[in-house]
This record gives structure tokens, sequence and C-alpha cells, in this order.
């Protein structure tokens, strides 16, 4: 089965947040870096689904897995 192919501003979207490239550049610089020893999933600027939706893409290694690994690079930089 082929993955489908998601772009970061997709993700965005998907969780509801601004998906320009430069609000994608905002959240990042405002929210990095991540504590040490938190996942992307568990960073206190989630809302509680869209915590969920992180944690489970991940964890079921689905479509959007990669565009979140991506994300929580960005953020641990």
């Amino acid at each position: 089965m082929e993955k489908a192919t998601h772009e970061l501003g997709d993700l965005f979207r998907q969780l509801g947040l601004p998906d320009t490239p430069a609000e994608i550049e905002r959240f990042v610089a405002s929210h990095r870096p991540l504590p040490p020893g938190t996942t992307l999933a568990d960073a206190p600027f989630w809302s509680p689904s869209q915590a969920q939706f992180l944690r489970e893409e991940i964890n079921e290694d689905a479509d959007w897995a990669e565009l979140v690994d991506t994300l929580a690079s960005m953020l641990s930089d």
C-alpha cells in the first residue's frame, strides 16, 4: 500500500494551525526548543486532541508519522 504524500503545511492544517511558511516558521521559533526528554506529543502547547493525533500517528506509523518526526526535529534543534 502506498503512503499518502503530505507536506508540512498539510500537517499544520490537520492540527488546526496556520499553515503558511511564515506562520510555520513563527510557530517553530516560538516553541523551540522542546524541553529535554519531552516528546512532541507531550509538549505543553498542544490541545488534548492535537496531542492525541500526534501520538497516534507516531504509534501507528501512519501517513503523517514522517512529518510529525520532521516537526519534532525542527522543535528540538
